[in-house]
């Protein structure tokens, strides 16, 4: 806590005090807004990592399967299999804004609404298990996008978390401090100079009555 560098003048107290004023709303909506970005962040996170979990097992049981389907199945069987994708998908990115944090979405478009376009292959000559691993991975698609979107999120909401901490913290340990310093320091200041020009005003007043006593 330190004093400010100011006169001590009435009109510098009036400043002071609409400055402090505008400290402590600022802090109060910089609380706010950390707290509502803190809630928002945990609430992603918890969804991070039930979707990573998820994920992560889909994948698994996706390279299990095609571990089998590629011991019967020769590489180049499994190669002309994949070549030559039905499905295709687009996606689209745009931006959501949370608490003045532009946080992306992703939108995923498919090309067919069939199901069995997932798989770029007739059956007669494929293992199941690589329909199996084809299945599992078409299937788990959707939440890994969800889960690039919510890492995202995540990353950028955190950051904006910490630049907003340090503010909370700059007003609530510096700025607001000095201020109320600077303001009792003008105020006892003002009223020291009070005090000081009414003694004087009392001691010329004493000296006027003095002097009127003498002539009369």
């Amino acid at each position: 806590m330190a004093r400010l560098n100011v006169n001590p003048t009435r009109m510098e107290l009036t400043n002071l005090k609409k400055k402090l004023s505008s400290a402590r709303k600022g802090h109060k909506l910089l609380k706010d807004k950390r707290d509502e970005l803190m809630r928002r962040f945990m609430d992603m996170v918890r969804e991070n990592q039930q979707l990573r979990r998820e994920v992560e097992a889909a994948i698994r049981s996706a390279d299990a399967h095609m571990a089998v389907a590629g011991s019967v199945m020769s590489s180049e069987q499994l190669q002309t299999a994949l070549m030559l994708p039905k499905q295709e998908l687009e996606l689209d990115i745009r931006e959501q804004n949370v608490m003045s944090v532009k946080i992306p979405v992703f939108d995923t478009k498919y090309k067919t609404s069939n199901a069995g376009d997932i798989y770029s292959y007739g059956t007669a000559f494929t293992s199941c298990d690589l329909d199996d691993a084809v299945k599992a991975l078409s299937d788990i698609f959707p939440k890994m996008i969800r889960l690039a979107e919510i890492e995202k999120s995540c990353q950028l909401l955190a950051d904006e978390i910490e630049k907003t901490r340090r503010r909370v913290n700059a007003l609530e340990n510096i700025m607001i401090p000095d201020y109320e310093e600077t303001i009792k320091y003008i105020t006892m200041k003002l009223s020291e100079n009070e005090r000081s020009n009414t003694a004087s005003l009392m001691k010329v007043k004493d000296m006027v009555l003095d002097k009127a006593h003498n002539y009369s």
